[in-house]
């Protein structure tokens, strides 16, 4: 590639939009879509735009630190040639290996402008022809009342893929997923401990469900991350699937997972590893026959759909898990290419990710 592709101008900004309800999780919540906005120029005038989905309660980021470390890097970048996002790539994930929303934010927005610049989309990259997403919908963690409430509406409006986040009381959390399972019998579910439980704590809980009828066909990060043993034990001594989510935050952490055997799943986050490491997991965990989950952190359409178009390409992923769009209110929410039943038909992007931000 020549001159015309190199960076030229770069911007980082904060923006922020309400949800629908707080996104309740074992270890935190989110009250809003608080994220920056990473925004790249080539000198053709070509633009690139990446995120930064901060999520504070499982990562320990911040978006002042976030922000302060893009602005750094910014300098960096400029002269720069998109062509190498692979150096690129290097250099920020040394020179800001406890930032990974940061990271991702720089990657996606180079690989939306390389793939603008190239007149492609993004899928491409991957693919000759992508595939239709169906993500799940997030139940998160509510009184009984409320799970009833949101898990009947999604029922209605299409969705048969239910995320159950659990792990901060025990039999409330029963309740909860044996609401789910009645209001929709038929519907895949997942539950999502987020580190919550302890590894006998996450075999009674399955072992309550099975009582009860309920196997799921998968259990998400049962166990804190840094329990290693605790998350083989449960990999071991349960039927249902275990997903590492939190535990697989690193190229380093995939290949210990697989080597150990410590899950049968990994969560694959663009914000936990960024997009080019996120591939790279993807294939070594293919080549052990290890399950792919695709997933995020409260994300906005661009980041989400950029974690799409990856999973569209490759066509590898056994797990769906990009619906934080369903939580969030206002323009920020609007997606040509995601239906209200949470189909991803990323075939009409003419290049790109297609996300525009406003």
């Amino acid at each position: 590639m020549n001159n015309s592709s190199c960076i030229i101008k770069t911007s980082a900004k904060i923006f922020r939009a309400p949800l629908n309800q707080p996104f309740r999780i074992a270890v935190g919540q989110h009250d809003q879509l608080e994220n920056i906005l990473f925004t790249i120029e080539l000198k053709d005038g070509t633009k690139g735009y990446g995120e930064a989905a901060v999520a504070t309660h499982i990562t320990g980021e911040t978006i002042e630190n976030t922000l302060k470390s893009l602005n750094e890097v910014a300098r960096w970048l400029k002269g720069k040639n998109v062509s190498d996002y692979s150096g690129i790539s290097a250099h920020l994930h040394e020179r800001m290996s406890s930032n990974k929303s940061g990271v991702a934010s720089v990657e996606i927005a180079i690989f939306d402008a390389l793939t603008r610049y190239l007149s492609i989309p993004l899928w491409c990259l991957w693919s000759n022809k992508p595939i239709l997403l169906r993500t799940d919908v997030t139940i998160v963690i509510a009184d009984l009342e409320e799970t009833k409430a949101k898990a009947r509406a999604f029922k209605a409006q299409g969705f048969r893929a239910f995320k159950i986040k659990v792990g901060r009381d025990m039999d409330l959390d029963f309740k909860r997923v044996e609401a789910v399972c009645s209001i929709a019998p038929r519907a895949q579910i997942i539950i999502d401990a987020n580190q919550g439980y302890t590894a006998q704590e996450s075999l009674q809980f399955l072992k309550l469900l099975s009582k009860a009828g309920i196997v799921p066909d998968l259990i998400e990060q049962p166990v804190p991350r840094a329990d290693w043993e605790g998350l083989k034990k449960v990999t071991r001594e349960s039927r249902v699937c275990v997903c590492a989510d939190e535990s697989a935050s690193s190229v380093a952490d995939a290949i210990r997972i697989i080597k150990e055997k410590a899950a049968g799943a990994i969560n694959i986050k663009l914000m936990k590893t960024g997009l080019v490491h996120s591939l790279e997991i993807s294939r070594l965990a293919r080549a052990r026959g290890v399950k792919l989950m695709i997933g995020g952190m409260m994300e906005s359409n661009l980041a989400m759909t950029a974690s799409a178009h990856m999973a569209a390409g490759l066509g590898c992923f056994d797990f769906i898990d990009l619906d934080t769009p369903f939580f969030i209110k206002g323009e920020v929410a609007r997606n040509p290419y995601l239906s209200p039943q949470g189909v991803y038909d990323l075939g009409k992007v003419k290049s790109g990710i297609g996300i525009v931000p406003k």
